[in-house]
């Protein structure tokens, strides 16, 4: 029981990266959730595949900047740790 405990705690501790990769994964499928919709829908083939690949940059862009963001802090982190232990 006390193992179940402990995972619980390590879920809640990562909860926001669970939902920030839910929000990626989001992003990552929208093109394809669109076209389906779309095609569900009885759209042409052609407003299917220009809304979908419009959507799909669109949420590819959306996470180039949080991976951006991301990757700028972990270096900085790094490049400071890296200062502190050659002093």
């Amino acid at each position: 029981m006390s193992w179940l405990k402990k995972e619980l705690g390590y879920i809640k501790d990562s909860f926001s990266q669970v939902i920030k990769g839910f929000i990626l994964f989001v992003c990552a499928t929208s093109g394809l959730g669109c076209a389906l919709l779309l095609r569900h829908l009885g759209y042409s083939g052609t407003i299917i595949a220009f809304t979908g690949i419009v959507v799909e940059a669109i949420g590819l862009f959306l996470s180039y900047l949080f991976f951006q963001k991301h990757f700028t802090l972990e270096e900085d982190e790094a490049m400071q740790k890296g200062k502190k232990s050659f002093k």
